[in-house]
């Protein structure tokens, strides 16, 4: 993080506009032509809080305040209609009106961490009016999470472990008094809907009714780490023994790497057979963390697998042309695709940076 966070607060920052470029090329310049998600944004106000609330750039906390400013003034309630758009143009009007699921799971996330970096009372109003929000026009009546508004299909589960772990954050570091409860809800649906009942597996993709897709038998490993990580979270703040799940979606991510790599494949059968051979860099850094969180329950050579997993991931995806950049994917061939870096993947580099932190930092000497 030590050059990646003065990047993107650079060259990854629209002083003009007051908020993130959606990307970067390989040569460190940003597409400044790109439409702005609101998740991106959210990411990136996430990253920045939590950054200076660690001390590790405390001049994250004025650019994640600006930025949230601009989101505030260009994405929230476009058009006098209320929740946050989808995105927006580099000009700073409304390029896409839909108001996602995905996105307010975020908005909430980069909510909480900035009021923990800067104590600012009043964004827990703002925290409360995007919960509202969800509940009123982005919750079904059995509690989980339509698409978007207005409805499309397929349904998904993403959004559903993004809610949850922003739940999760609202009760570690704003002290939100719904937010157990919410949570609780949501973690019953990764079994009530998600899950099939065979392969005990992450579905992705769902109708109306929350059959899955009948054409659909690939599921991605790096889900099922992210989902044992906020599993191990959950049990750690309600001091309880995590869920037998988090061990078995750990043991599936990880039983289904790249036997040469040991990465994680962005997509495998139910049965873990290889389905789509590529491989992002996010995956890996969510394994590393569920490793981690392993390792904080005692299992046996978990840290050893979480630093194997983090020291392949700096000498090959941290090896791009640019300090502070990354090579975002690797084809089938495990050769380097030529393409932007998204903004988005900082939120999975940073949150792997922090769980080391957190989970190893107060064991080591002075």
């Amino acid at each position: 993080m030590v050059h990646a966070l003065p990047l993107w607060a650079t060259a990854g920052f629209d002083r003009a506009y007051g908020g993130f470029h959606e990307r970067l090329f390989p040569d460190g310049t940003p597409d400044a032509a790109a439409p702005r998600r609101t998740m991106v944004q959210a990411r990136q106000i996430y990253v920045y809080a939590h950054a200076a609330a660690l001390g590790w750039y405390p001049q994250g906390l004025p650019l994640a305040q600006t930025a949230l400013e601009t989101l505030l003034a260009r994405a929230r309630s476009p058009g006098g209609r209320p929740g946050y758009a989808y995105s927006v143009s580099p000009d700073g009007g409304v390029a896409d009106p839909v108001r996602d699921s995905y996105t307010h799971a975020f908005v909430i996330l980069a909510l909480a961490w900035l009021h923990r970096a800067s104590g600012d009372g009043q964004l827990r109003g703002l925290i409360d009016e995007v919960l509202a929000f969800v509940d009123e026009h982005l919750t079904a009546p059995d509690g989980t999470l339509y698409e978007g508004a207005p409805r499309r299909l397929p349904r998904r589960q993403n959004p559903h472990m993004h809610l949850y772990e922003a739940m999760l954050a609202l009760r570690e570091v704003a002290d939100h008094p719904e937010a157990a409860a919410r949570a609780e809800r949501l973690r019953a649906h990764l079994e009530g809907r998600f899950l099939d009942p065979r392969t005990r597996t992450i579905g992705e993709f769902f109708d109306d009714a929350w059959a899955p897709r009948a054409d659909d038998d690939s599921v991605e490993p790096g889900h099922h780490a992210e989902w044992s990580w906020l599993l191990h979270r959950d049990a750690r703040l309600a001091g309880r023994p995590p869920a037998p799940l988090a061990a078995h979606f750990l043991a599936f991510a990880a039983d289904g790497a790249d036997p040469e790599t040991g990465f994680v494949l962005d997509g495998v059968s139910r049965g873990n057979a290889p389905r789509l051979r590529s491989r992002r860099i996010w995956p890996q850094t969510e394994l590393a963390k569920a490793w981690l969180a392993a390792h904080e329950q005692g299992h046996a050579g978990a840290l050893e697998a979480a630093d194997r997993i983090l020291g392949a991931v700096r000498r090959t995806y941290l090896s791009g042309p640019v300090s502070g950049g990354w090579i975002d994917k690797f084809d089938e061939a495990g050769v380097p695709v030529d393409a932007p870096m998204p903004a988005s993947t900082l939120y999975h580099l940073f949150s792997a940076a922090a769980e080391v932190e957190r989970v190893l930092a107060p064991a080591a000497p002075g």
